[in-house]
């Protein structure tokens, strides 16, 4: 055990988020996301929603400060009424963490699902909200 370290961090995770340099991006999949189909690493945390993953993230890994859009969002689909509520969450969090908050942008699923090929890993959660992944491109820590 070490202190400090939010306990939904895996042992895996913390040395991806340790080996990430800047502008690499990792992936938070809900439990529909493709994982294994898009993915270089995949780490499981299976039974923790993408929320309680974003705040442990985000409190050791500061967001892209360099680029417009750090947090990438999944796009409703057209013609698919559903409102991602849970978008509101990330933003919250963001902020708890980020000056300038999460200073996200939607892309649609197919544009998601290729960005997802290059990124550094993918976080396959249990979140079963819909339209909840979100990808972080990782910043640099500034003293």
């Amino acid at each position: 055990m070490l202190k400090n370290i939010p306990s939904v961090l895996s042992p895996e995770l913390l040395k991806i988020l340790m080996e990430m340099g800047h502008s690499d991006e990792i992936v938070l999949a809900d439990g529909n996301f493709p994982s294994h189909a898009h993915a270089k690493n995949v780490v499981r945390l299976d039974g923790h929603g993408i929320p309680e993953i974003l705040d442990a993230i985000l409190t050791l890994m500061p967001l892209d400060s360099y680029v417009e859009n750090p947090t990438v969002l999944m796009k409703v689909m057209d013609g698919d009424p559903y409102k991602p509520e849970i978008w509101d969450t990330y933003r919250k969090i963001a902020a708890k963490h980020e000056k300038d908050g999460a200073k996200e942008i939607a892309i649609d699923r197919f544009g998601f699902y290729e960005r997802a090929k290059n990124a550094y890993a993918v976080v396959t959660t249990g979140e079963t909200a819909l339209y909840a992944n979100v990808i972080l491109k990782k910043g640099v820590v500034v003293n």
